[in-house]
């Protein structure tokens, strides 16, 4: 509970407190270029390089690590979750990696939904835009009867359009376009 609170008063600050707040109570990584918005980000662990920002009214939770290259940008209105490793429930014995890595010069525009149960992965000068794109990474396998996921992977110089969907296993490699309205559902051949 106390936990929580914390959290609440470090989302209500302004950025100029917030930001050496989180770095030293929260042991996150944040360059003193980095901006976030009035948003609900608390990662494990936070890695945000010269530069990058996350825009207002992001949530983002259960994720092992966020880490944002430099000049890359999240946002707002996106939605980022995970399944913390080691939680109770549907993802035991599974080896994963709860976390969200964008490269250096990359963006994810507004208003997309980002299941980070097992990692996704975005390359230097990528962007995921539009909106109401879907990053999912997990799903259920029918043979075993449960809960699943794998990682998905984005390429470095790739453009992702505007409500496409990405299902865990998904590869898309670099200098490659998904169109709007797209579905990858398993690694794109080059």
């Amino acid at each position: 509970m106390l936990k929580l609170l914390a959290k609440i008063l470090l989302s209500l600050c302004p950025w100029p407190l917030r930001r050496p707040l989180l770095v030293r109570f929260m042991g996150y990584q944040i360059h003193p270029t980095a901006v976030i918005g009035w948003s609900w980000v608390f990662p494990e662990m936070r890695v945000m390089g010269p530069q990058s920002r996350i825009g207002t009214l992001t949530l983002c939770k259960g994720l092992r690590l966020l880490e944002l290259g430099e000049h890359s940008q999240i946002g707002r209105l996106t939605w980022i979750t995970g399944f913390p490793q080691g939680a109770p429930g549907y993802f035991q014995g599974i080896q994963r990696d709860p976390k969200l890595v964008v490269g250096r010069h990359s963006s994810i525009t507004n208003r997309h939904l980002i299941d980070c149960t097992d990692s996704i992965t975005i390359g230097d000068f990528t962007t995921v835009g539009g909106f109401s794109s879907q990053l999912l990474t997990h799903s259920i396998n029918f043979e075993l009867n449960r809960q699943d996921c794998r990682p998905i992977q984005i390429g470095s110089y790739c453009f992702v359009g505007t409500n496409a969907v990405l299902l865990g296993g998904a590869v898309l490699p670099g200098h490659s376009i998904l169109s709007a309205k797209s579905l990858l559902n398993k690694p794109l051949q080059e």
